[in-house]
């Protein structure tokens, strides 16, 4: 590999990707907070102990990675720092691709009622109770109440992108007008392919792809309809992919959002990666230019503690922003490509993804 100019990470140079790395080859790593992410990954190893159930399926922890668990829920926060260079190693970084995603914060209703009129659905049950086995439609059948008879609403909100950004999410904070909280939480999906339409528009011509940003598309429903035979309306139908929720009590505004692995999810310490590929558990050290909207470059460690149906690939990653308007537009103008370091635990002897 051809020498680096001083102060240069071998990841600035794309000849280094598939040589082995060490902790002093991720630029920035130990000037990171990391006890911040010690605590993310003992949370989840506490959870994983426990016997947690998962929200959603992901590829099974080694070993190593049970033990380093293990180690982690003994060891202190203070020690991080040895912690981590001690019980794991950086595996080759890859090429990775960053989106962001956050919790939203939604007016709700929990009858229908004049200014709530789109449902959110819970998971679909059988005649007695029982959650349904059978196959189930595509988002719009699911729309026009092809599941009315076996999924009921969770709560009522005001407009319908809003529910559909809520599925995109995995979640959200819904405020009622008693004053009271409620945290949806991810209840399951119909099976269908997720397709983007933030995507559709920038491949369609009517927003380029620089500005495209959750407000703009937002923005681009809401102007031309959301009524199912409006072009807002059809474009989000185009998605056949439909999330269902379930409704969770919440004591206040730090109520976060629960993640795949069941645990509340931590705002740009929580990542979303391939869940057929790496385990909940696994730290991720991220090396990307995000825009200045979103908060410039970011070298931070990260935990997978989440999946989603568009995350696919070896350095496929989706970065917890929090939750509210702010971490919204921070997530919705991430779309950038960087690096991604999957830590492997000593003595990992499976190959890496």
């Amino acid at each position: 590999m051809a020498a680096l100019r001083p102060g240069a990470s071998r990841f600035d140079d794309p000849a280094g990707f598939d040589d082995p790395v060490g902790f002093d080859d991720l630029a920035g790593f130990f000037d990171d907070a990391l006890g911040e992410a010690f605590e993310v990954f003992r949370a989840t190893a506490l959870a994983f102990r426990a016997g947690l159930t998962p929200l959603r399926a992901a590829t099974s922890p080694s070993p190593t990675l049970v033990a380093a668990m293990d180690d982690a829920i003994a060891a202190k926060a203070a020690d991080a720092k040895a912690f981590f260079s001690r019980a794991f190693e950086p595996r080759p970084a890859r090429d990775g691709f960053f989106t962001g995603y956050y919790q939203p914060v939604v007016e709700a209703s929990r009858e229908r009622a004049p200014g709530f009129e789109t449902p959110l659905l819970g998971a679909p049950l059988d005649a007695d109770g029982a959650p349904w086995r059978g196959p189930l439609p595509e988002r719009a059948a699911i729309e026009d109440g092809a599941l009315s008879r076996l999924s009921r609403p969770v709560v009522w909100l005001r407009d319908a992108v809003e529910a559909f950004m809520i599925q995109v999410q995995g979640g959200a904070l819904a405020r009622l007008a008693d004053g009271a909280l409620m945290r949806l939480v991810y209840a399951g999906r119909n099976g269908r392919a997720y397709r983007s339409i933030g995507r559709l528009l920038i491949e369609r011509g009517e927003i380029a792809e620089p500005d495209m940003s959750l407000s703009r598309l937002k923005g681009w429903i809401r102007a031309h309809g959301q009524a199912p035979d409006a072009p807002g309306g059809r474009l989000m139908r185009e998605n056949p992919s439909y999330v269902f929720f379930r409704a969770e009590p919440c004591a206040g505004l730090d109520c976060g959002q629960i993640g795949g692995a069941g645990v509340e999810l931590t705002p740009l310490r929580s990542l979303a990666v391939d869940r057929s590929l790496y385990a909940y558990g696994t730290l991720v050290w991220v090396d990307v230019d995000l825009p200045a909207a979103a908060g410039g470059r970011l070298r931070r460690l990260f935990v997978a503690q989440d999946v989603g149906s568009a995350i696919v690939g070896p350095g496929r990653g989706d970065i917890f922003f929090g939750s509210g308007e702010a971490a919204g537009e921070k997530a919705g103008a991430t779309r950038r490509a960087g690096v991604f370091v999957a830590l492997s635990p000593v003595g990992e002897r499976s190959r890496a993804p």
